[in-house]
């Protein structure tokens, strides 16, 4: 098993590098505006002159409270550029939540949408370490500071420095995730080897891999299907977004965002037509049934939405079913990669559909640099039925910031390497497939069983009546805990209680089954798709409102 990790250096760069080799192509594109390779590099060095003329130094956190568009990741690249470390903000944390992660994040300065600026305003006098605040959008100063400087001359990154992910804080408050650049290229080994290429080990690799792929330098032609134009629909201050689009960036390719702030399922096949989008991420079902309501409704309409350009379709974090990957599929010919990851790593497992070769739902292979471990450190053996825990290999964070307790606890030592292990249960069959229990933080113990609630949610999802599921445990004198599932329905289908527990039934046992469920117009989850089990966990103790 290869270790795909680079030398030491910065994404910075290597995006500088792509900025000189393709200076005219798209970098970023937004609505009716598209920034080029070099005005993204420029627009991206004054905002680092801003950032430097400010006292920020290697290492100091630069928070990104700010909605999908070329500002976020500009801003990203800024910070690349003078050593600091982005930090992602979650636009709809409360006060509380988002006092804790400037705070615990130490941040120096915010880069702020003026609509969520009265928020950071009300915490400025806490935030002593905050020594800059830029606004974007029409009533901010971002343009302004840009026009105000002249760019940040380029300097010498000799170093692995950080990109931090603070995690969703479905159980807990957010952790800040230190991803080092080198795994954060290394993640992108996979696109570059679909261009026939190897993954750069300098800026000079770096450029002559962006030449290669838009068929440049003696090239005839751009390897494969040339650059990648990735529309990343989910947030991203997440994971699934943020991680593909650097990935996408430093592989010459263009990321594409669209002006909403919540999905709009027709606004964004409308981006993909018009932009002629080759890579979509997306969260699951949630995000899929969605997609393909639109593209329905476009067909009755006699306007079918052409998915020409669409090649890839990637979900990370939810259950994406079989159903909708093959209503996409009949209308697009994409492969659907279902991956599992985390803001700890990415490549756990993955399942792969395609026309003409379907992938059960929820079924997935062991990633590359992944393997199962018991809790003391042994390979779970294939086809034993034993549970352990997943991890990942291969490029992966360092540890959580400020956190040596937690690092240890997921940053663990097996077979004589480090491995990410957030804590999700899994068992592998002896072909190699694994099914997935859950994260042992959400655990259900009924009656000393233990319950993982994402195994009974997938099976709730199969029915053709439930829209999305939320299982949750209760507190119960007889049980201890008692399952409970808050579920949504799909509006064209009449389904009672006593139906969904008779469907758990039928492949789960019986003491997985929920004792209850509750029926609600919507599950709440959070931007990134993934379940909000504090939200559920409400509603089954005091009922659907």
């Amino acid at each position: 098993m290869s270790d795909p990790h680079p030398a030491p250096w910065n994404l910075a760069d290597v995006w500088e590098a792509v900025a000189d080799t393709v200076p005219d192509a798209p970098a970023l594109i937004h609505a009716d505006r598209t920034v080029s390779w070099s005005a993204f590099d420029d627009r991206a060095a004054r905002l680092a002159a801003v950032f430097d003329a400010a006292g920020l130094r290697p290492g100091s956190k630069v928070a990104h409270y700010l909605y999908n568009g070329p500002e976020y990741i500009e801003a990203t690249f800024a910070a690349f550029k003078c050593r600091a470390v982005p930090v992602n903000v979650n636009y709809r944390y409360t006060e509380h939540e988002l006092r804790y992660l400037f705070a615990n994040s130490d941040a120096e300065a915010i880069v702020v949408d003026d609509d969520l600026a009265p928020h950071v305003d009300a915490l400025l006098p806490e935030l002593t370490k905050v020594r800059l605040v830029v606004r974007v959008g029409p009533n901010g100063d971002y343009e302004q500071r840009l026009a105000s400087v002249e760019p940040m001359p380029r300097i010498d990154r000799r170093g692995d420095d950080l990109w931090f992910l603070y995690t969703g804080g479905t159980t807990g408050m957010p952790k800040g995730v230190m991803w080092p650049h080198s795994s954060l290229l290394g993640t992108a080994a996979p696109t570059f080897a679909g261009f026939g290429l190897d993954l750069p080990s300098s800026p000079a690799e770096a450029a002559a891999a962006a030449a290669a792929i838009h068929g440049l330098g003696g090239e005839s032609a751009p390897r494969g299907d040339g650059p990648i134009r990735l529309l990343p629909a989910a947030p991203l201050m997440h994971g699934t977004s943020a991680i593909a689009s650097w990935g996408v960036l430093s592989s010459a390719g263009a990321i594409v965002t669209v002006p909403e702030r919540h999905l709009d399922a027709g606004s964004l096949l409308g981006a993909i037509e018009a932009h002629r989008v080759t890579n979509l991420t997306i969260v699951g079902d949630a995000f899929a049934k969605p997609i393909v309501a639109a593209l329905e409704a476009a067909e009755r309409a006699g306007r079918p939405v052409d998915l020409s350009s669409l090649t890839t379709i990637v979900s990370s974090g939810v259950m994406w079913s079989q159903a909708t990957k093959d209503a996409l599929m009949a209308r697009a010919d994409v492969v659907c990669a279902d991956l599992l990851g985390s803001s700890e790593g990415v490549g756990f497992a993955r399942s792969v559909a395609r026309r003409g070769r379907s992938a059960r739902t929820a079924s997935f292979r062991l990633g590359e640099h992944a393997r199962v471990f018991t809790e003391d450190g042994r390979a779970v053996e294939p086809g034993s039925g034993e549970r352990g825990l997943l991890a990942v290999g291969g490029p992966i964070p360092i540890g959580y910031y400020g956190d040596p307790v937690k690092s240890a606890e997921t940053f663990r030592t097996f077979a004589g390497r480090v491995w990410s292990v957030p804590g999700d249960w899994a068992t592998v069959e002896a072909d190699g497939v694994i099914t997935l229990l859950g994260r042992g933080s959400v655990c259900i113990n009924t009656a000393g069983e233990k319950v993982f609630p994402e195994e009974v949610e997938e099976v709730l999802k199969t029915h053709p009546g439930v829209l999305d599921a939320n299982v949750v445990g209760v507190e119960d004198e007889k049980w201890g805990q008692a399952v409970c599932a808050v579920v949504a329905l799909d509006g064209d289908r009449s389904v009672d209680e006593t139906e969904l527990i008779a469907h758990c039934r039928s492949t789960l046992a019986g003491y997985k089954c929920p004792k209850r469920v509750i029926l609600v117009p919507r599950v709440e989850r959070g931007p990134n798709g993934k379940a909000d089990y504090r939200w559920a966990r409400s509603v089954a103790e005091n009922g659907a409102t």
